[in-house]
């Protein structure tokens, strides 16, 4: 059984359109940020996997499905887990949710980069704190 990170936000007049619907680039931000606090909670963040590793995380591509809009105040859930890993790379697929309408199914591809951007292999150490949080399918 894989684990789920979660990670609550709410809309602000800021998020949204003239017309108070989300506007759909700021759901890669949302993505984003629940990405980073994906880190935070194993003990990790950007910021020491640069000076630890001295790699990065980057996003090589990603795949987001709309399914329904979001609104000016309406909270949010984000669901991560980490789909599949190899050596140097992984998939983590993220389903925004409200209550139980499903907003936003996105498909995340993740590369460690050195500084130079050429692709590193993920160190043990953080592979080993996302081990719980892989899934061979997309049960939830």
């Amino acid at each position: 059984m894989h684990e789920n990170f979660f990670h609550k936000i709410k809309i602000y007049y800021e998020d949204t359109d003239s017309g108070g619907v989300v506007y759909y680039a700021n759901y890669l931000k949302f993505l984003e940020r629940a990405r980073t606090e994906a880190l935070f909670s194993i003990g990790f963040s950007n910021k020491k996997i640069k000076e630890q590793y001295s790699s990065l995380i980057i996003v090589k591509s990603c795949n987001i499905e709309y399914k329904k809009p979001a609104h000016l105040e309406d909270e949010l859930t984000i669901r991560s887990f980490v789909k599949s890993i190899s050596k140097t790379s992984f998939f983590m697929n993220q389903i925004i949710t409200r209550g139980d309408d499903e907003i936003v199914d996105a498909k995340i591809h993740l590369v460690f980069v050195n500084k130079e951007g050429k692709p590193v292999k993920i160190p043990e150490e953080i592979y080993l704190k996302f081990k719980p949080y892989f899934c061979d399918s997309i049960k939830i």
